[in-house]
């Protein structure tokens, strides 16, 4: 017996990181997935990501800020 396996034989490996994800989803499925955090992005570029993200999917829940006093 060689102990507990958690996955079936042959589906073991490595995980892809999520930006090897995205970049294959872009690639093999004309599908793209962008954060608005990306720091890779202009203010514009992350504007316009945004603009089209409300308007595919509606508005992003209101976040609360904390005030610091």
């Amino acid at each position: 017996m060689t102990g507990m396996r958690f996955t079936p034989k042959g589906y073991g490996g490595d995980r892809r990181n999520p930006d090897e994800v995205k970049r294959d989803g872009w690639k093999e499925q004309r599908m793209l997935a962008v954060s608005l955090d990306d720091q890779r992005l202009t203010w514009p570029e992350r504007e316009l990501v945004r603009q089209l993200g409300e308007r595919l999917y509606g508005k992003l829940p209101a976040v609360r800020e904390v005030q610091h006093d």
